[in-house]
């Protein structure tokens, strides 16, 4: 079956048909926290791992390819050199703003809710369901990495790419978007929450960067969004190998951003050679 490619006037995927698909997404995800509480024969769908993935994220892929079509994925495996650069780098810089953020924001509860903190000793609601197969929901975490990338840097943050927007603004709210789906970190952390938020949302951007930088990879955003799911469930598993892995490859991204920054300082003010966006596009 060939996915035709809504347009409008403009040539390019309707706008109309773009804010549909984004509002389906974001009800389909949220709809598992509280559709099985309201209706409860819903529980039979929302209860099974095959129902809940085809609501969350099935439901999502459809509504995108018959809203906008393929486009925005059509350069899903785009200079992947470059891609696995700006993409590292991107992931090991602001995961570390992140952590600097996070101290920041621990400095603040400790003077205004410092119990409040107790409440991060809770236990993350997917961590404990992979409880019983941790294996499987590492090795499972990048199916879920390369979906989600696909859903939110492909079409989501990726229908941009083809207008003149500048690019820091729909990677922006697309990755507080991101990091607001992900709701049980609220219903899980309640006041603490906030200071696991940032982390999510800069992460998405960094995986929207590397998305911008190559012209639309999402092999690299999906690579490093996996991880960052898998080491999680690593934790149950081995602990010492679940953070070598994760910090290792913030170290690895942190080393290309200098080593970028150091070339280009030493060729001094130039144009960017970088690509900004998919051949015959440009993001801003």
């Amino acid at each position: 079956m060939t996915v035709s490619e809504p347009t409008s006037s403009a040539g390019g995927p309707s706008l109309a048909r773009y804010v549909l698909g984004v509002v389906i997404t974001v009800v389909a995800v949220l709809s598992q926290y509280f559709v099985p509480q309201m209706l409860a024969p819903t529980r039979v769908v929302y209860g099974s791992f095959v129902g809940d993935l085809f609501v969350v994220y099935g439901i999502p892929i459809v509504a995108f390819l018959l809203l906008v079509g393929v486009g925005p994925l059509r350069q899903w495996r785009a200079r992947m050199g470059l891609a696995a650069r700006e993409g590292l780098a991107w992931y090991g810089v602001l995961f570390l703003v992140s952590l600097g953020v996070i101290v920041l924001l621990v400095i603040v509860y400790e003077f205004v809710d410092p119990s409040a903190l107790q409440l991060l000793t809770r236990t993350n609601p997917a961590v404990a369901q992979a409880d019983s197969d941790p294996w499987f929901y590492v090795g499972f975490s990048f199916a879920i990495g390369a979906i989600e990338e696909t859903i939110f840097r492909g079409w989501i943050f990726g229908f941009w790419t083809s207008r003149s927007t500048p690019w820091v603004v729909p990677a922006t709210w697309t990755s507080a978007l991101f990091a607001a789906v992900h709701l049980y970190y609220g219903t899980t952390y309640g006041a603490a929450s906030p200071l696991l938020y940032p982390s999510l949302f800069l992460a998405g951007f960094s995986f929207a960067a590397a998305y911008r930088y190559s012209g639309g990879n999402l092999v690299v955003p999906a690579l490093l969004h996996g991880q960052m799911d898998a080491t999680a469930f690593l934790q149950l598993i081995s602990p010492v190998a679940a953070e070598a892995i994760r910090y290792g490859v913030v170290f690895v991204g942190v080393v290309l951003a200098v080593i970028a920054y150091v070339r280009s300082s030493a060729a001094g003010p130039s144009s960017p050679a970088t690509p900004l966006g998919p051949p015959g596009a440009e993001l801003r």
